[in-house]
């Protein structure tokens, strides 16, 4: 299914980034579907479409780089830079987890490029 899996999320993305056709990009996932961000920002399929089309406006004008599609079993993992005009750029990790054929559950960890350098702080060594 990897191969099949890969393909879902390549139309899933680039069908949603060049038509902006939300209804058609929940065709994609699972009824049980859930997408997680760090903190507990967890948004059921419902939720987290009403996210994306309420954000469309924006979205349409984003550009989107795909640095790597690597997958892996039942999971496919997408590593993106976004850039919005004006905005700031973005790197992007989701992990795709499929159910069924459909995408059950995803997690996003975004970073923006600006802060790489202060979020590296952790590497230094102890004083």
């Amino acid at each position: 299914m990897t191969n099949e899996h890969t393909a879902t999320v390549q139309r899933a993305m680039s069908g949603f980034l060049e038509t902006g056709d939300v209804d058609t990009l929940g065709t994609f996932l699972h009824p049980d579907f859930v997408h997680r961000r760090p903190g507990g920002h967890d948004a059921s399929k419902a939720e987290w479409l009403e996210a994306v089309r309420a954000a469309q406006a924006r979205l349409t004008a984003m550009e989107v780089e795909i640095r790597h599609l690597l997958p892996a079993g039942d999971h496919v993992v997408v590593h993106t830079v976004r850039r919005l005009p004006g905005g700031p750029a973005i790197a992007v990790i989701e992990l795709w987890r499929f159910e069924d054929g459909l995408i059950v559950e995803g997690n996003e960890i975004i970073e923006p490029l600006s802060q790489v350098e202060a979020n590296l702080r952790w590497w230094e060594p102890a004083r």
